[in-house]
Formats: C-alpha cells, structure tokens, sequence
C-alpha cells in the first residue's frame, strides 16, 4: 500500500508556511490522540501518519528533500528503514514540547499513554554521520553496504531506581501564593532530568547515562538513484538514548565515486566516443563499456563527429521509480596532430576531391540542434 502525500495528510498546500504547518499537525494531534479514542486503531494510525508528516515537513532539509523526490527521497520506497517512517509513542510524545509547550507529554490528555507519567521525558540520542561512497554501478543496481561504527550503546550491569524526588514523574510542582490566589507550575526534575528514573548502579568505563562506547556492524540498503551529497536517515541506528530512551538515527551521507571514462547527467550517462577518420568515413563496430556490462555498437558509414548515440535504458534508475535514463555516446571524429610524409602525401591527393569538401544538408544537424534534440 503506497504512502499519502504529507501535505494531504496535514490538510496543507505545498508552500504553507512553518507556522500553517505546526497549526494543522497540532489539531490533528488533539482529534486523533490515543487518550481521547481509547482502542481506536484507526485513530491511533491517523495519529502515527499525522506525527510522520510533521517529523518531515517541520524539518527543513528533510521538507526540501521530499518536495524533491517524495517518499522515495525519505528512503523509505527502498525498504532500508530510513525516512520518518517507524515512529513510536515515544518519538511522537517527544514532539509535543515544540508543539503544545513544555508541559505536554505522553499523558497530556489524562490518562498517560503506554505508560508514561504525566510529564516524563523520554530522551533520545544524538545522532551519527557517516559517509558512503559509491561507484556509477552501486547507485544503477542499489547496493547493501556494511559498515562498523562505533556508537554508545548500554552498558551491561546497568539498573536504574525510580527517582524519589519526583516519584518517577519526571517533574516537581511548587506551589506559590500571589494576589491572584496559589499558581502551581511544574518543572523538570533537578535530580533526574526529566527522566523519572536514575542510575543505581553501573559497571567501570561506563558514563554518567550508563553509556559505553562500541564497535557495531551496521548492513544499509542504498536505493537504486541516489545522488552525491543527498542525506540518507537509518532510524534507531544512532547513538543510544539515556536510561533506555530512544536511539537516534545514522545520518548517511552519498559520495559519489568518479568513474574513469562515464560521466553521470541526472538519470543519463554520456560517454565519449573517440573515432579515427577512416573508421568514421568507412563505418566499423566498436565495443563500449557501460555499467551493465561491454555493449557492441555499429558505426555508420560516414558519421560526423557530434553525433550522439542513444543506448535507452542504459542509464541510472529515477530515484522515485519513474523509468531509467539513457546511454548517451558522443562521436568525436579524432584529427591527428602529426602526419608522416607519406601520410601527408596521400592526404593532399584526397583535399581535392569534391567527395571531400563539406557540403552539409538539412539532415546534418548543427551542434544547436542536436543540443536542441538532447534536451528534449
């Protein structure tokens, strides 16, 4: 089943602005919370889909990214769990700070939901980069590369307590009397953070979160179509969240590899053809290397340099599925830059002849038109 689009989910246009944005996920966050449609499925999907929406589309450089390319973009087409999509409650619940304020939480609504306490924080760990570096051949099939990184994961041995200043609620209340009567106002708990809990006990080399560095080998599944510089998003395979918070995610970054003799145009790849006189005049075969493997081509008798050769399908994938590119050769007659004696001999006898001279037709197409021709 494919994905909705964000905007619609939301009810916005494509240009609405942050603000319009963060109103429209905000009243779909009330209609759709879990504490005001208990055991409601398709409320609590419609509220995961709403929390998914604005995780991209309040993010700037995810926003552009999907404006640009769509789901497909977000990574999450290709199966290899980037994008927003997996959310859980407590990656949504983490959100609502920006929206609701900083009171909000997983229980804003009453109840609580998953057993969260009122105001509790859930937090998540930083995030890590990376950066991949992929051949022409790896971006046309897709490629899983694996990877060692090292990361804070949780320690062994490690246990936490309830914490007992705030009874595991994440925050304390102050009550204090003014002209207006007694004002209650809540906030994070000094002694845990915010956490509810803190750590009891915790091995050697361990820090104060009960993290510790290691070594982790991580499979990425690159989806046919990437480009250089564009951002991939592995969700949860980031750095570990403190007192068994969230993860964050692995940030992966595309390098594109130059390939010796293919250069990439978009979904197209363009090669350069470099013929002898004789081979163009009389007509030949040559065989060319693509990245699917050596490809026989005929030449025509008389082929004038700029021609461009078409080769369809031969090209990168759409990231978005939308077809592939092609194989573009470009003939380059070669005109050599030293003749021997003899050579030079046989040349002059050919200049006079009239079968020599230029004399294009209307099927002889300049450099503009075939420019023309390409961009079409």
């Amino acid at each position: 089943m494919s994905k909705r689009d964000y905007y619609e989910i939301l009810g916005v246009s494509k240009g609405a602005s942050e603000a319009e944005i963060k109103k429209a996920y905000r009243k779909m966050a009330i209609k759709f919370h879990p504490d005001k449609n208990p055991d409601d499925k398709v409320a609590e999907e419609k509220f995961k889909e709403a929390a998914e929406a604005y995780e991209v589309l309040s993010n700037a450089e995810k926003k552009q990214r999907y404006d640009q390319f769509g789901h497909a973009g977000m990574g999450g087409a290709a199966g290899g769990g980037f994008g927003g999509g997996g959310m859980n409650m407590d990656d949504i619940f983490s959100q609502f700070g920006d929206i609701f304020g900083g009171g909000f939480s997983g229980g804003g609504f009453g109840g609580g939901f998953g057993g969260g306490g009122r105001g509790r924080r859930v937090r998540k760990g930083s995030n890590l980069r990376v950066r991949v570096k992929l051949t022409l051949e790896d971006i046309a099939k897709g490629v899983e590369k694996k990877i060692k990184v090292n990361k804070l994961v949780n320690a062994e041995g490690v246990t936490t307590k309830t914490c007992t200043q705030c009874q595991g609620t994440g925050q304390v209340t102050r009550i204090a009397n003014t002209i207006l009567g007694q004002m209650q106002t809540a906030s994070p708990c000094p002694s845990c953070g915010g956490d509810g809990k803190i750590i009891d006990k915790k091995p050697a080399g361990a820090d104060a979160d009960g993290l510790i560095k290691k070594e982790e080998l991580i499979t990425i599944d690159i989806p046919t179509g990437v480009e250089d510089g564009m951002q991939l998003s592995v969700t949860g395979k980031g750095n570990a969240g403190p007192k068994d918070g969230i993860p964050g995610d692995l940030i992966v970054l595309v390098e594109e590899t130059p390939h010796d003799t293919i250069k990439r145009d978009g979904v197209n790849l363009l090669y350069d053809l470099y013929l002898n006189f004789v081979d163009a005049t009389l007509g030949t075969s040559v065989e060319i290397e693509t990245i699917s493997g050596k490809v026989k081509i005929k030449i025509e008798p008389g082929t004038q340099s700029g021609k461009v050769l078409r080769l369809k399908g031969k090209g990168i994938p759409n990231i978005q599925g939308y077809g592939t590119g092609d194989f573009l050769i470009y003939v380059n007659v070669w005109t050599p830059q030293k003749v021997s004696k003899e050579e030079k001999e046989a040349l002059e006898k050919l200049k006079g002849s009239e079968n020599f001279k230029p004399n294009p037709t209307s099927k002889d197409k300049g450099f503009f038109d075939r420019m023309k021709d390409y961009f079409n």
